[in-house]
């Protein structure tokens, strides 16, 4: 009997511990989107606050996401004819031997640095997967391969992208873009080597085995078909992988791109209409506060321009759907785009992917220092990119 009474008691003290738990977790939501939207509602009004949002997603959905989704479908189908015809492989070799040097990485590591800038963050799973690829690796260099490959993911798409942006007719930001790249690759450097630091002694003991899969998920080349049916299948399975990532921006563009540019930018110069992009201005006005810091770090002479790197550790699709609207109302420079384009591909929206990333490969525990090293990284990358960006002025 006295059995029976202990074990009722301990199954109502759970009950009762998992109903306060149900109870405070939906209270603290509430409690969140009453004193948001409230605020929003107070600066704006509520009607206009409700029709801006509205207003911003279908403006962005038309006019940014389509224009997203066309660069990636390009996107996808030139990196698939890419590595269907070996231009990929040969690229990986030529960059095998800048590997050990910089980044403290095996050779093969060049086919990950491959295969996530033409991609997205991701394509570094199948890789460390796969027991030919990663038997080359220590174990603290196969985990830093999350890191490394987010500093590369998306890399091909945040440049095309960049670089078309017009800031004049005829006058567009490719020298900007490609210094963007060279910063982004100082932060890969340091993302890497500093992850590889932070958790050389956690896994000293591990066996490299229990992160290989049975079944090998490289690509093996085996298509006899002619050279022409070849290129037609892949550009056409590129160009669907390039349909899916499309897709998969859409929710971080409107849902994160949403509420950061009602955040960013004021009422428009009639005042509060409900228009698209208009908003209460809270993040410049709490960037203004360290105005000086972003000036000399990334050479920001406008506090809105913040809500960029701010959004990219999201979702850098998110965060290019900010840059036209900076452009628009004439806020932005040469060395901002280089910043922009250095920040968004070595961030590349890591905090989204990488906990997802090391849990696939059984080391959940090490999110949080992935996160420290990347955020120093993504932080080093925009910085090196506006000193590059000046550097080069002065020399040209």
């Amino acid at each position: 009997m006295n059995e029976f009474v202990s074990v009722s008691d301990k199954d109502k003290t759970q009950t009762s511990s998992l109903s306060a738990r149900q109870i405070i977790e939906p209270l603290g939501l509430i409690l969140f989107l009453v004193l948001f939207f409230g605020y929003l509602g107070s600066e704006m009004g509520l009607s206009n606050m409700f029709n801006t949002l509205f207003n911003t997603a279908h403006d962005l959905l038309l006019h940014t996401v389509l224009f997203l989704m066309g660069i990636t479908v390009l996107a996808g189908a030139l990196s698939r004819l890419l590595t269907e015809f070996h231009v990929i492989s040969l690229l990986e070799r030529l960059l095998m031997p800048l590997m050990r040097p910089v980044f403290n990485l095996p050779g093969r590591a060049a086919m990950a640095a491959m295969m996530t800038f033409f991609s997205d963050n991701p394509a570094i799973i199948s890789l460390t997967k796969d027991k030919r690829f990663s038997s080359s690796f220590k174990p603290h260099e196969l985990i830093s391969l999350t890191n490394f490959g987010t500093a590369f993911g998306m890399g091909l798409i945040v440049i095309t992208f960049m670089a078309t942006l017009e800031s004049a007719p005829g006058q567009n930001f490719l020298n900007a873009a490609l210094v963007g790249l060279a910063g982004a690759m100082v932060g890969a450097v340091i993302s890497t080597r500093l992850m590889q630091r932070l958790t050389a002694s956690d896994i000293k003991a591990i066996n490299l085995n229990n992160l290989n899969s049975k079944n090998s998920e490289l690509p093996e080349d085996h298509d006899n078909s002619p050279v022409w049916l070849r290129g037609l299948n892949s550009i056409l399975d590129g160009g669907k992988s390039g349909v899916e990532m499309g897709m998969a921006i859409i929710p971080g563009v409107l849902i994160i791109s949403t509420i950061v540019m009602v955040l960013t930018f004021g009422p428009s110069a009639e005042g509060y209409t409900g228009a698209a992009y208009e908003g209460v201005a809270l993040l410049p006005k709490l960037a203004g506060e360290l105005s000086w810091l972003f000036q000399l770090l990334f050479g920001f002479d406008h506090p809105e321009l913040v809500a960029f790197p701010i959004t990219s550790l999201g979702a850098v699709g998110a965060a290019m759907s900010l840059v036209p609207n900076f452009i628009s109302q004439g806020i932005i420079s040469e060395s901002d785009i280089a910043v922009f384009t250095a920040m968004g591909m070595c961030w590349s929206g890591y905090l989204s992917t990488h906990t997802a990333m090391l849990d696939t490969l059984g080391f959940r525990k090490l999110t949080s220092k992935a996160i420290i090293a990347h955020t120093i990284g993504g932080l080093c990358a925009g910085v090196a990119a506006r000193y590059i960006y000046l550097l080069v002025q002065n020399l040209f």
